[in-house]
């Protein structure tokens, strides 16, 4: 089966980096990959996938369907394409999506003679308002039995953990004064902002140490002689677990409360962007892409353990709702090239880069193809993501 699968990449590789390529030219904004996603989705159709654009609502996302007719468990391969301001594709999403989108076509090559389905999902916008947890909340992934994707970074790394996060807005109002002539008046709205971070402040000695809070204050008043009536602070709330994550937010919301209730303000509470919940990675299902990785020509010691887990990705939404694996591939052969600099974007073209594409895109086909033949390995996963800490 490896030799079949590597021939199926051989075969596809001029169109992938084809794609891979023309999607670096033209980077795009979340919710703006208009190009990106059609690209995605032109490629996918020829193929062979029933594809449904606008999927869910989002104009530049997209479900792409291949059913081989016969009984057995439905694949997911996540697709990500947006890029970042200024620096277009610094995280590299034009070779993340092209290997989810090549490892769909391949396995779909195949599936016929296994049986089961096979579904590459467009999501949009994961630097940002993840499409992710819109497609999760709205069911996309409840009868998907796997789930994955790999990132590109500059190491190969297991996959591992990410925080849940909540984004929290406070916008406090007051009540204007001439701040010299008349301060008795005035209700200080950006002193109830300042004051939050104060009691957020205090609060932190007693969170877990893997929780994370940060914010700004993105609107403090208009002039140094009025008193402040309108005050806004944002701020993310990060932790290791969905359920800690909403004891930390109560805490954090009351924190505002307080400060508000302290400058005689009153307080408006809102979510600005969407939460992430926590990557829970399925290690019966690592383990055994780790495998496939090494049987794909990747040294064993060159697979590092996972990355520490302080970021948020949209695909720990995914995760709670069936077994999920986030790895990471070695695009830079260089620990000094981080991801989200031009110098990582650039390293999406070389052709160390794409050799390990096509190996990372072998694993994931490998794996699927064990998970599609082997029930009590299914069982095995699905045990294991229901016992999991969510």
């Amino acid at each position: 089966m490896k030799e079949k699968v590597a021939q199926l990449i051989d075969n596809l590789e001029e169109e992938l980096r084809q794609l891979s390529e023309e999607i670096y030219e033209n980077p795009e904004l979340g919710y703006k990959e208009f190009k990106s996603a059609k690209l995605h989705e032109k490629i996918l159709e020829k193929y062979g996938f029933e594809v449904e654009s606008g999927y869910m609502g989002i104009e530049t996302g997209f479900r792409a369907e291949y059913d081989s007719g016969k009984e057995g468990p439905t694949v997911a391969f996540l697709i990500e394409y947006d890029a970042l301001p200024g620096i277009g594709h610094g995280c590299g999403h034009n070779i993340l999506g092209t290997t989810s989108t090549g490892a769909s076509i391949v396995l779909k090559s195949i599936i016929d003679e296994i049986g089961g389905k096979v579904v590459a999902f467009g999501t949009p916008a994961e630097e940002t308002s993840g499409a992710k947890v819109i497609f999760a909340d709205k069911g996309a992934f409840d009868d998907v039995d796997v789930a994955m994707m790999a990132h590109p970074n500059f190491a190969y790394n297991r996959s591992g953990k990410s925080l849940a996060l909540e984004p929290i807005e406070f916008e406090f109002t007051g009540r204007t004064s001439h701040a010299a002539a008349a301060p008795e008046k005035g209700i200080n709205a950006l002193d109830a902002a300042i004051n939050t971070f104060n009691n957020i402040n205090a609060l932190r000695q007693q969170v877990r140490s893997d929780a994370r809070i940060h914010g700004i204050i993105t609107n403090g008043g208009d002039a140094a002689n009025i008193i402040p009536e309108k005050a806004v602070a944002q701020f993310y709330v990060r932790a290791q677990t969905k359920t800690y994550l909403d004891e930390l937010v109560d805490r954090v919301k009351n924190c505002a409360k307080g400060a508000a209730l302290g400058a005689g303000a009153e307080i408006k509470i809102s979510n600005y962007e969407l939460n992430y919940d926590n990557l829970v990675t399925n290690h019966t299902m690592d383990d055994l892409f780790v495998e496939k990785l090494i049987d794909m020509g990747i040294p064993e010691e060159d697979i590092k353990d996972p990355r520490e887990g302080y970021g948020s990705v949209d695909a720990g939404n995914v995760s709670h709702i069936c077994p999920t694996i986030h790895p990471y591939f070695d695009i830079t052969n260089d620990t000094n090239v981080a991801p989200h600099t031009r110098e990582f974007a650039s390293c999406t073209l070389t052709e160390f880069a794409y050799d390990n594409m096509k190996k990372t895109i072998g694993a994931l086909v490998l794996t699927a193809v064990d998970i599609l033949k082997d029930k009590e390995l299914l069982e095995k996963i699905k045990e294991e993501f229901e016992k999991a800490e969510k």
